[in-house]
C-alpha cells in the first residue's frame, strides 16, 4: 500500500493523491444543474404571470431640468392599468399632482431651479374666509399665493387675457407681497366665482387639466353669516370707519370691534330666495370643476379644527408645518347681536331647511 501512495527519488519525495470516483462527481454536477434549472424556471414563470396580468396603456412623461437649467430632459416611465386608474411606481397618478420646473423670464431661480413647483387656485366667493385662509396658507415657507388677481377687469375681460395672466402667475413672473418665487414649492392665487371663472369655465377647466392646476374650493356652511359679512363690508366701503380707510380684513381686536358695531338690516322678504341662489351658485361651480383635481373646504371646519390644515398640505404634497394667520375675525358670537332686524330673520327661517343658520356654529 505504501508503494501506491509515494515513492522516493534521488532528491525528491512525490506523493500521489488518492483516486476519486468519476460517478460521484458526475452525480454532484447533475444534481446542481437540476436545482438551478428548477429555480430559473420558477422565476421566469412568475415574471410571465405578472406581465400577462398587467396592461401597458401608454407613457407618462415627466420633465426634469438639465444640469445647466437651459433645457428640460424628458424622463419617460411606463404606467399600467386602465384609463380610470393608472399607476406609476406604485402611486395612483390621479392622486399625485404633477410637478413643474418653471423658467421665469424676470429672474433666475438659481439654486432652486431643480426644486419642483405645484400649481393651485383657491376658488371661493366673497366673504367666505378666503382672505384669512390665503394668509394661513402663505405662512408656509414654500407657498406663494398671490391674492385676488382677477379683481381687475382687464385681466378677465376675455379668455385670452385670462390665459395670459395665468401663464404669468404659473411661470413665477407674477410678483406680490406673498411671492417666494425662487424656492416656492406651490404657487397659486385666489379666484372669486364672479370674476370670469363661471363665464369661461369650459376653457378654464381645460387649462387647469392641461397645466395640472389643483383646485382648492373654500366656502362657508352658514350662508347667513356670509350675508352679514357682505352687507357690513359694503357699508364700511362707504363709511370708512377705521380712520377714514376701508379694510376688508383686520389684524387687531380693536379694529374688529369697531367694524362689528354696525348691524346690517337683512331683507327678510327675499332672504330664502337669496340663500337658495347662493347654494345654486356653489353647486354649479362644483359641477363645472368636478373633473379637475380638487379638494372642498369649509371655513367653519377650518376654524373649529385646525388639524384640517394637514389635509391641505397633504393635498398640495407639501412638508407639514404649523400654519398661522394674523387676521382677526370681525363678527364673533351669536348672530342675533349682529343683525338689526333679528326678529324678522328668525321668524323667516324658523321651520325651514335654513333654520340651523340661526344657531351659533363656532
Amino acid at each position: 500500500m505504501a508503494e501506491d501512495l509515494c515513492f522516493f527519488n534521488k532528491d525528491t519525495l512525490i506523493i500521489k493523491p488518492p483516486k476519486k470516483s468519476p460517478k460521484l462527481l458526475r452525480m454532484t454536477v447533475l444534481v446542481f444543474a437540476m436545482v438551478c434549472g428548477v429555480y430559473i424556471c420558477l422565476i421566469c414563470l412568475k415574471q410571465i404571470s405578472i406581465h400577462t396580468k398587467a396592461k401597458f396603456e401608454n407613457f407618462w412623461v415627466v420633465e426634469r431640468p438639465s444640469d445647466d437649467h437651459s433645457i428640460q430632459i424628458p424622463q419617460i416611465s411606463t404606467f399600467i392599468g386602465d384609463k380610470n386608474s393608472c399607476y406609476v411606481n406604485g402611486f395612483n397618478m390621479k392622486e399625485i399632482p404633477n410637478v413643474h420646473y418653471p423658467k421665469p423670464r424676470t429672474f433666475s431661480r438659481a439654486e432652486c431651479a431643480n426644486n419642483p413647483v405645484r400649481f393651485f387656485a383657491i376658488v371661493s366667493i366673497q366673504r367666505s374666509g378666503s382672505g384669512w385662509f390665503e394668509t394661513l396658507l402663505n405662512s408656509h415657507i414654500n407657498v406663494s399665493s398671490n391674492g385676488e388677481i382677477f379683481n381687475v377687469y382687464d385681466r378677465r375681460k376675455n379668455i385670452s387675457s385670462i390665459v395670459k395672466t395665468l401663464d404669468k402667475i404659473y411661470n413665477l413672473d407674477w410678483f406680490s407681497s406673498a411671492s417666494k418665487n425662487e424656492c416656492s414649492a406651490a404657487v397659486g392665487f385666489k379666484w372669486m366665482l364672479n370674476q370670469g371663472l363661471m363665464k369661461h369655465h369650459k376653457e378654464i377647466v381645460d387649462y387647469f387639466k392641461n397645466r395640472d392646476v389643483s383646485t382648492i374650493f373654500l366656502f362657508r356652511r352658514n350662508l347667513l353669516r356670509r350675508m352679514v359679512s357682505v352687507l357690513a363690508n359694503s357699508y364700511d366701503r362707504e363709511a370708512r370707519v377705521l380712520n377714514g380707510t376701508h379694510k376688508s380684513h383686520v389684524h387687531s381686536t380693536d379694529e374688529a370691534d369697531m367694524l362689528s358695531n354696525y348691524k346690517p338690516t337683512i331683507n327678510a322678504t327675499t332672504l330664502i330666495t337669496d340663500l337658495q341662489q347662493m347654494e345654486k351658485t356653489v353647486a354649479k361651480a362644483l359641477e363645472y370643476f368636478n373633473s379637475t383635481r380638487h379638494i372642498i373646504l369649509y371655513y367653519e371646519d377650518l376654524i373649529k379644527n385646525r388639524t384640517k390644515t394637514e389635509d391641505i398640505l397633504e393635498f398640495l404634497k407639501l412638508p407639514h408645518m404649523d400654519l398661522a394667520s394674523r387676521q382677526v375675525k370681525i363678527h364673533k358670537g351669536e348672530l342675533s347681536i349682529h343683525i338689526k332686524n333679528w326678529d324678522d330673520v328668525n321668524k323667516t327661517l324658523k321651520g325651514t331647511s335654513y333654520e340651523h343658520f340661526l344657531q351659533a356654529d363656532y
